[in-house]
């Protein structure tokens, strides 16, 4: 099974793709996806869909998962993560993905085994479950964890 894990946001959504097989999971592919902060909102959500769909296309995850949404202290960062993550789920959803949520402790607690890890902790799992990725960027390796959750939890 394919796996699309998801970490959306306006600026740089990252993306990851693992292949489950009972308990064995292996890397596929990863990456970010920047949008241009000076575009108007209308084009950087655009662009999301776009590179998503063709992520999509490309690896043919069987489903997608990304994390439960949050509220920042900063409410126009709460919605530019919602508007974002709206997109990238509209682009899912376009595809026929069924696309599971999950908070981000119970993310960080399938990676590491706490739903207290840092991101340091995370990465430094990622090096072990899927030996020789190298995650795009911190955003890549936040989808690797989800998607790794998301076989986890299954």
């Amino acid at each position: 099974m394919l796996i699309l894990g998801l970490d959306p946001s306006l600026s740089c959504t990252g993306w990851g793709v693992v292949r489950a097989e009972g308990s064995r999971i292996a890397h596929v592919a990863n990456g970010q996806v920047k949008t241009d902060p000076k575009a108007p909102i209308a084009a950087r959500l655009s662009h999301l869909v776009t590179a998503i769909e063709a992520v999509i296309a490309e690896h043919g995850p069987d489903r997608a998962a990304a994390e439960e949404i949050f509220v920042n202290k900063n409410p126009q960062s709460t919605i530019k993560l919602a508007q974002a993550r709206g997109a990238v789920l509209a682009a899912c959803g376009a595809r026929g993905l069924e696309v599971r949520e999950h908070a981000a402790r119970l993310v960080k607690k399938a990676v590491v085994g706490t739903g207290a890890a840092e991101k340091a902790q995370v990465q430094a799992m990622l090096k072990v479950l899927l030996p020789g990725a190298k995650p795009a960027g911190a955003d890549a390796a936040d989808a690797l964890a989800v998607a790794i959750a998301d076989a986890h939890l299954r």
